[in-house]
């Protein structure tokens, strides 16, 4: 049996109805849906927790898909996500990274005002090695007149979004959702099974002693990423006159909740390498950038911030860069400065490393 919300806890359900009452006139579809994409991952955080023990675990195989390496778990949670959404009123169409094309939602079912863009398993390859996955979400207005939603009306730039946030499958289940008015996070009780309220008003200190990025592809960096990881790596003795720390988990959850918490900078920028970047623009950066912009912080391709950049296909990746906002701005500045910083042969790891000092 159930027990109560807790005394001094507000519900996701509750919370969605108070922000409605807000705005005369809604039609209560705005939250049905937000509490039908907290159902849904409620069901795929069982999923991942049950992951070994049902046998959903490792590799599965796909056609016609936009990504080369697919889990299990992808597939399952994909799966559910279209289940308890499609059916439910409020949604027209989705796309997910598990999807070549839109899904729209049948016929026989009233389409809705929203599209759902959605990464089902972000961090999925971590999953066999117990580190943290999540899902993360992104919704947009639907077509006015009717009609039945293509590709071409996914394609709108990030500043649009009317809602977007992420779910983080950690030791505890956390929902993470904008409105644009703030951040608010929220934790799945499992003893009354709710999302409930315990991270309000969420805010990213406007500076840090942390970044995230691969130092494996430092190699193919850009000089101004170069010139920024170099200056934080010499630490005390090096321009920024302290010292920072470096992790990397490669979860794009797990980093952009460590920053949202704590402060930090994730970097996944564009390099040399003829490839294109890794993270999607409709399901990845544009709703985390979302995120971090209405948390204080600043989100950017290096060159533009990302809620600005027009998408031009579906599954478009591009370089992404977020976090604390005064280092982000300066990782902007260095790329209006391209020439400035180390060149391509200083190589962290080379003969003239950060961690080999002259003499030993």
């Amino acid at each position: 049996m159930r027990g109560p919300v807790p005394e001094g806890l507000k519900t996701l359900t509750r919370y969605t109805i108070e922000q409605e009452h807000r705005h005369p006139g809604s039609s209560g579809e705005f939250s049905a849906l937000v509490n039908v994409l907290a159902t849904a991952t409620k069901i795929i955080a069982n999923r991942v927790t049950r992951g070994a023990i049902v046998g959903s675990l490792g590799a599965a195989e796909a056609d016609n898909l936009p990504i080369t390496v697919h889990r299990k778990m992808d597939a399952i949670a994909h799966d559910v996500m279209v289940a308890e959404t499609q059916w439910t009123g409020p949604l027209a169409a989705l796309v997910s990274e598990q999807l070549s094309g839109v899904h729209t939602v049948p016929s026989e079912v009233r389409r809705g005002k929203y599209l759902l863009a959605f990464d089902p398993l972000d961090g999925s390859s971590n999953i066999d090695v117990n580190l943290p996955v999540g899902t993360i979400f992104s919704v947009l207005r639907a077509p006015e007149d009717g009609r039945e939603p293509t590709a071409t009306d996914f394609l709108q730039p990030g500043a649009q979004q009317v809602c977007a946030g992420f779910t983080l499958y950690g030791p505890a289940t956390m929902l993470v959702l904008t409105t644009g008015d703030g951040v608010d996070g929220f934790t799945l009780d499992r003893e009354i099974g709710a999302f409930v309220l315990t991270h309000p008003r969420m805010r990213i200190p406007d500076d840090t002693a942390g970044f995230a990025i691969n130092a494996s592809n430092e190699r193919f960096w850009e000089r101004p990423v170069r010139r920024y990881v170099h200056e934080c790596l010499e630490g005390v003795d090096g321009p920024r006159g302290r010292d920072f720390n470096m992790r990397w988990v490669a979860s794009l959850v797990a980093d952009i909740f460590h920053i949202l918490t704590r402060g930090g900078v994730y970097l996944y920028p564009r390099d040399t390498r003829k490839r294109p970047p890794r993270v999607s623009l409709l399901y990845g950066a544009n709703p985390i950038a979302f995120v971090v912009e209405q948390a204080g912080g600043r989100a950017t391709t290096g060159d533009e911030r990302v809620l600005e950049v027009r998408p031009e296909e579906l599954h478009q990746r591009i370089p992404f860069i977020f976090g604390s906002r005064n280092e982000v701005e300066r990782i902007e500045r260095y790329h209006r400065e391209p020439e400035e910083g180390p060149s391509f042969d200083a190589s962290l790891f080379g003969t003239r490393s950060l961690f080999r000092s002259a003499g030993r």
